[in-house]
């Protein structure tokens, strides 16, 4: 059997969210300027011996060590670490702001902030820097990255700073910290995080003469949609539903649409499980929406389509959250819901954490653990998600006052919070083999896109994830991850 720490999906919210403290913990924050995808991204290939993990020879990998011109600068007798973020646009300053507040905070350690470009480009730069033995003391990591670098050894644990530091795992988001948990070692610290969120145009609903209600369930959803659609002739002009393709990270907001039909990509044994009844239901579902009730758009950016109101829904993260109401501001409301049920509820969580590389020497370790924990304490936690709009980690952070003022002045993200308590973490097909998210993803566009039966591309997609991830199973069954 798995360990319980190893992608639990009963890592509920507890501590101040699960004992009456969910109200006054209903916030989240907004102002997502960053150009950085809110949502995970496609995994590399993954080494299979202790090597770095590969990465394909490019441009990107070969300017691993390159630093922004905003490079700090070490004082006589400070520890210099070097910190590789992943964050364009506001979102980006905001991380700077991070490693300059730290730096200011203190006179032992000094951060260079590295921007190395998205999940993708950082994740093969830190591969080739692994390799050439240049490697940064802390890495932003997404959640289909991290773990690579685990399994290589290339993560060290955080329990000796976290205990000396007197942090405790209960400090942070259950759901989130957990993820990152293995054997009982903590070798992510949950950073920029977020969960997909149902948006819907409230004007076109109140014309339509629907609510929330009509999303509460797939089922609702599919019988309401076409009060939402236009048309010209057989085009749609105003879609009901946006769908993700492969290029909008349909993997993950796919995955708790298969948990709602009561599926798994994987179970806890790490079996595949994407090609059996109730996900090949839920693909149904989505070839559905597009092919058969002909309610659906395949738009290359679903966001651009719902802000420009050539969309009457959509799936995406709560981190989009603010600048989707930015951008519809004067012209239409902005709706928020839970994802719409079927046999059950499910909602998975994303994004990224920060990594500390095992092989920076212990006191450049413990160096970069002040950071990362000077970075999601209450007060940067809450400064980090007012600028970006990802979720805050910290439960107090969530139940502060300052976050119950914030939500009183944005109503809209109560959803997200609310959510939150109820959100799982991924299944291993997706976050834990190597280019899991890409395998599922083209996959679903087999069928979204070009209309093939669900039951025959899910076998495919099931024969390709075991080949892939079986190299993964036997080294966890060799550490004893899994039996």
């Amino acid at each position: 059997m798995m360990s319980q720490s190893r992608y639990s999906r009963r890592g509920i919210l507890t501590g101040a969210l699960a004992t009456g403290g969910l109200a006054a913990a209903s916030v989240i924050l907004s102002a997502c300027g960053s150009s950085q995808p809110a949502t995970p991204t496609t995994a590399p290939a993954a080494s299979q011996s202790g090597a770095a993990p590969a990465a394909a020879p490019t441009q990107a990998a070969t300017q691993a060590t390159s630093a922004p011109a905003q490079a700090q600068s070490a004082a006589a007798g400070q520890l210099k670490i070097s910190y590789w973020g992943s964050f364009s646009g506001a979102s980006g300053k905001a991380e700077q702001e991070l490693a300059t507040r730290f730096n200011k905070s203190q006179n032992k350690v000094a951060v260079d902030y590295q921007f190395q470009g998205s999940y993708e480009q950082t994740a093969q730069k830190l591969s080739a820097a692994l390799a050439a033995r240049q490697a940064p003391e802390v890495s932003l990591l997404s959640d289909v990255w991290w773990e690579k670098f685990w399994l290589d050894k290339f993560l060290a644990p955080a329990n000796p700073f976290m205990k000396s530091a007197g942090v405790s795992p209960s400090d942070f988001v259950d759901s989130f910290i957990n993820e990152g948990s293995r054997q009982g070692n903590f070798y992510w610290i949950p950073f920029a995080r977020s969960t997909p969120l149902f948006y819907y145009n409230k004007d076109m609903f109140q014309a339509a003469g629907l609510d929330e209600k009509a999303v509460a369930t797939w089922d609702a959803f599919v019988a309401s949609a076409e009060k939402l659609v236009k048309r010209q002739g057989d085009k749609l002009s105003v879609a009901a539903y946006a769908s993700p393709n492969d290029a909008s990270y349909i993997a993950w907001v796919f995955q708790p649409v298969v948990w709602a039909f009561g599926g798994r990509y994987s179970d806890d044994n790490d079996q595949i499980t994407i090609d059996q009844q109730p996900a090949i239901d839920a693909g149904q579902l989505f070839s559905d929406l597009v092919w058969k009730y002909k309610v659906a758009s395949i738009p290359k950016d679903i966001v651009v389509d719902f802000s420009n109101g050539l969309a009457a829904s959509m799936m995406a993260s709560t981190a989009s959250l603010a600048s989707i109401e930015q951008n519809a501001n004067g012209k239409f409301a902005v709706g928020t819901a839970f994802l719409p049920t079927k046999k059950q509820f499910g909602c998975c969580t994303g994004g990224s954490g920060m990594g500390l590389i095992s092989t920076a020497p212990p006191d450049k370790q413990e160096a970069g653990f002040q950071f990362a924990n000077f970075a999601t304490n209450d007060d940067n936690t809450i400064f980090w998600s007012q600028t970006t709009g990802y979720m805050p980690v910290r439960k107090k952070a969530i139940a502060s006052d300052t976050m119950a003022a914030f939500y009183k002045q944005h109503p809209n993200f109560q959803t997200a919070v609310n959510q939150l308590a109820k959100t799982q973490g991924q299944d291993w097909a997706r976050v834990g083999i190597p280019n899991g998210d890409q395998i599922i993803g083209k996959g679903l566009d087999r069928i979204v896109v070009t209309q093939e039966a669900p039951a025959t591309v899910l076998k495919d997609v099931a024969q390709t994830l075991n080949k892939e991830g079986a190299p993964i199973i036997t080294k966890l069954k060799a550490i004893g991850e899994i039996k």
